[in-house]
Order: structure tokens, then sequence, then C-alpha cells
């Protein structure tokens, strides 16, 4: 069972590189971030053709999660987190969906960039991963074989990223928002990525700007998160590089962790 993830960056724009992806690796499970479109517009019939069920959690222009499946029906279990935007009067924005899919529990997420920091987005990106470790607790809870994953929008550790000193400023690399990640990995969970590459030095992201996919200067923000259960059958994980170099392609690079049946 292959269980990947996925910042598309816009499915609209990227669709004929996610179907390519989806044709060329046959994931049993694709979790997509940033799908940025509302409901309406998610282009469930194009998965349909080729074999996967889709569930999406939609916003105009910006965020949204989908979960796609292997000739499967993924059977919701959870939309959203209960935590309000950093604006007034915003309400939730679309960046968690939740579903079981054969026999596994899919915990698909977009976490908040939070910059700048300090501020606003920066106390919201905390709140949200603190109400995020609660879900997963609960899901722990429940002993069901479970995997959460997505953009995290954390770079865990210095050997997270090509060079420290050039992210040293950003959100994603502040010694609160790594003390938060850790939290949840001290609960219980298996970084799948990290576990398997402990020295490090496998990105997820590159930048569009100043030729950092060409000079390979990237970062870890995706993650995919296993429960004792998910751990124990864990055979292997990855990153699909070459992905990235393709097209119009993302500025992410899908993940992948393999489970035994």
């Amino acid at each position: 069972m292959r269980i990947a993830s996925f910042n598309i960056n816009g499915i609209r724009a990227r669709l004929p590189r996610l179907l390519e992806w989806l044709k060329e690796t046959r994931p049993t499970v694709a979790c997509l971030q940033e799908i940025k479109t509302m409901d309406e517009g998610f282009p469930a019939e194009e998965f349909e053709k080729i074999g996967y069920h889709a569930i999406w959690h939609g916003q105009k222009s910006f965020n949204g999660v989908a979960i796609l499946a292997d000739g499967v029906q993924p059977v919701e279990i959870r939309r959203g987190l209960g935590i309000d935007g950093p604006n007034d009067g915003e309400g939730e924005q679309a960046r968690y969906l939740e579903a079981d899919v054969n026999g596994v529990r899919m915990c698909n997420l977009y976490l908040p960039n939070g910059n700048p920091h300090p501020g606003p987005k920066f106390a919201y990106k905390l709140a949200w991963m603190e109400k995020l470790r609660a879900r997963m607790a609960a899901v722990w809870a429940e002993e069901v074989p479970a995997v959460v994953l997505g953009d995290f929008n954390v770079i865990p550790e210095d050997k997270d990223v090509w060079a420290v000193k050039a992210m040293a400023d950003d959100a994603l690399m502040q010694p609160e928002s790594r003390d938060a990640y850790r939290r949840m990995l001290a609960d219980g969970w298996t970084d799948a990525i990290d576990t398997l590459n402990p020295r490090g030095g496998v990105w997820t992201y590159w930048d569009y700007q100043a030729g950092a996919w060409q000079r390979d200067h990237g970062f870890r923000i995706d993650h995919l998160l296993l429960s004792p259960e998910t751990a124990d059958r864990m055979v292997a994980a990855g990153v699909d590089k070459e992905y990235r170099g393709r097209e119009k392609a993302s500025d992410h690079a899908p993940v992948w962790v393999e489970l035994r049946d």
C-alpha cells in the first residue's frame, strides 16, 4: 500500500502533471494540498477516468485539500480542526481532511505558513499546530492504523535545509515551530522520511525563484507521520524528486510511504 502526499500548488494549473504522476506511480492513496479551487471546481471526473475516487475540501483561490484513492471511495471522517483563520470574521480555512481508506486513517493537512513573524499569522500557525496535535491524540486513542501527512510548513532540523542561514528568519524554521513539531513526534509518531534518511539532505520543496531547483537549494517541509500500527508496516519511503523538474511543475515534489498489507 503506497500512501503519498503532494502539494500540487493549484490543481487546475497542474492537472496534466498530477494525472501524469498518478498514472506513472499509481499510489494507493494520494493526499493533495493547495488545490486552490472551490468545491464545485474540483475536477473529480478526471480522476474517475483513471480509476481514482476522491473527496475534497476546497476554498476559493488558495488552500484546499483532497484525498484520492485507487479503486475505492475514501470514507470521510472529519474536515477542519475547528480553528478560525488569523483575520477577524474569516472563518475556518480549508486545511484539513480526514478519511479511512483500506483500513488506514488518512489525516491530510496543509499547515499555515506563518510568515511574517512575529504577528497574527505566526500565532495562528502555532495555534493550528496545537489543534492538530490534539486531533492526532484523538486518532491515537482510537488505536487505528494512521498516517498524518501533508505540507507541514516546518523544517524540522538544520539537516533538512540546503542552507541554515538562508532560512534562519523564516517562520518555517523558528524554534517555536520546531518545538511544536517535536512535541508531535514525542507523542509517539514516526517521521517516515527522517527515519530512513537520518543524515538528512532530502528536500521536498524548491522555490521557483533564484534558480533554486537548478541549484538544488531546497528543504524538507512535506512529512509523513506514522502511528505505531503503520510504522511497524513501513517498508520504504521516499520523494518523487524528478517530478519537480518537469514542465509547469509544482514547487513541491510528492512524498510517499509504502506499507506492508
